[in-house]
């Protein structure tokens, strides 16, 4: 008796043996390349160590900071983000009813007509002959309804675990998901910088054409002046207004770029076209910063590009777990209880109260060859997973050492150029006086405006790579933006 009990369970044993050896094994999860230490042309004495940044503290442009405000109130990308945020929550509370048991409670209605020479009829003919029943007992032959009402209950036993995996993935997936949304935010917020330096910078060079073309004219009247007693000719009054000509149609020029950059900031901010509020100020290098000591692990791992890759390298793992669970055999328990009665009026006697237990194990069989497939995608997602969480911490490591050596040069070339103007400066006042005095020709004076002109307009364009080049900073160094 006790070897025929056993015969059972040894069979059940032998088809899960059987089941597992043709089961393949998940790739390991690979380690990124070791990220090396910074490598800076020149050591900044340090002040302590770097901590963290966050946005209201590394901008504080008051005009800035609503724009960013504007940005998550109203730009579309970042509500869109929002809901995907949304919807892989709803996806990881889904996951977590998967290992619990279902429960279904309700009634059923059906009816059945059977021949006269069909097992159910004769039976039911039979039956109803039979002096053991009641007359509530009897069935009606002509049509035999049926009648159920309660609960049922199936619960897939998490064996192997495919559902504790499809879980964990689920999980990861919502906090990428979470740094998705975090890297989306950051990425508007350096646009919208950008975009916002980029006005700055338009207003300046147009501030820097009109100064200067108001010496420009105050030059074209002492030309006229030397025309009306002969000293100079026409050619020289000609020059002076084909220049201040191209100095106004620059101006023009400027007012257009003004124009579509107020547009692009209007559209990203999810507002129709108007004037945007702005400062006279770049963004200065924050050098306390940059006299920290930085654990370059630690700022790169804090980056949500980098950290919502790992999440989703994570979820991958957790997939292709879950899909080598599937090979192995699949075990249910289901319940049933309820009233049951093929007439309405003793539907709800307790004479009605019914009941069933089902246990089921199914091995898969010829489906394996789709199981084996639905892996090896799994297999490879993890690896396209892998890949790019490599690639973002390389990114984030090169960008960081190449913007931090930007920034180092940017220093000292905005020194140089801004003692490069103050010369220029000097010289407009020198050429005045020599041209007056008849040490200089009109050729010199013009020369000396286009001069300092030029040499203007270049330091404002390395001002303004170097503020672009901050604000990519902050993203480098993982700012928080929440």
């Amino acid at each position: 008796m006790k070897r025929n009990k056993l015969k059972p369970v040894f069979w059940s044993a032998a088809i899960i043996v059987l089941a597992s050896c043709a089961v393949p094994k998940v790739t390991t999860i690979k380690e990124v390349k070791e990220i090396p230490s910074l490598n800076i042309s020149e050591t900044i004495p340090s002040n302590g160590d770097f901590t963290g940044i966050n946005l209201n503290t590394y901008f504080t442009d008051e005009n800035l900071l609503e724009l960013f405000e504007q940005v998550k109130r109203a730009n579309p990308d970042f509500k869109i983000a929002r809901q995907r945020v949304e919807m892989a929550n709803s996806f990881l509370k889904r996951s977590k009813t998967q290992l619990l048991p279902s429960m279904e409670v309700g009634a059923v209605i059906s009816g059945d007509r059977y021949g006269k020479y069909t097992m159910e009829g004769v039976g039911n003919y039979d039956t109803n002959l039979s002096s053991n029943i009641t007359e509530q007992q009897k069935i009606n032959t002509d049509f035999t309804p049926n009648y159920w009402m309660g609960a049922r209950s199936n619960w897939e036993i998490d064996a192997w675990g495919k559902l504790k995996n499809k879980k964990l993935s689920a999980q990861n997936k919502f906090l990428a998901s979470k740094e998705g949304l975090k890297l989306i935010q950051t990425d508007l917020f350096t646009d919208i910088a950008n975009l916002y330096y980029d006005l700055i910078t338009l207003d300046k060079r147009l501030k820097i054409y009109q100064d200067n073309y108001n010496l420009q004219k105050r030059a074209f009247e002492i030309i006229k002046a030397q025309r009306e007693v002969g000293k100079v000719t026409e050619l020289a009054v000609q020059q002076f207004k084909a220049q201040n000509n191209n100095w106004l149609a620059e101006i023009e020029h400027i007012k257009v770029e003004i124009v579509t950059v107020k547009q692009a900031i209007s559209t990203l901010t999810g507002v129709y076209g108007d004037d945007i509020k702005r400062s006279e100020k770049l963004l200065d290098t924050n050098y306390d910063i940059l006299n920290k000591n930085i654990d370059v692990d630690a700022v790169i791992h804090s980056r949500p590009d980098v950290v919502s890759n790992y999440y989703t390298l994570q979820a991958s793992h957790a997939d292709a777990k879950a899909a080598r669970a599937a090979f192995y055999p699949r075990i249910d328990v289901g319940a049933t209880f309820g009233l049951n009665s093929f007439s309405a009026e003793t539907l709800f006697k307790p004479a009605s109260l019914a009941g069933q237990l089902l246990g089921g194990l199914m091995v898969p069989v010829f489906n394996k060859g789709q199981l084996k497939y639905d892996f090896n995608i799994a297999n490879s997602e993890q690896e396209i997973a892998f890949l790019n969480y490599q690639k973002s911490v390389t990114t984030a490591f090169n960008e960081l050492q190449s913007i931090l050596k930007q920034t180092k040069i940017f220093h000292r070339v905005l020194d140089l150029k801004q003692e490069e103007v103050k010369f220029l400066d000097k010289g407009i006042e020198v050429s005045n006086d020599l041209y007056i005095t008849g040490y200089a020709n009109y050729f010199e004076l013009i020369n000396t405006q286009k001069s300092k002109i030029q040499a203007e307009l270049a330091l404002l364009e390395f001002q303004h790579e170097n503020t672009r080049n901050n604000v990519l900073l902050f993203k480098a160094l993982g700012g928080r933006v929440e």
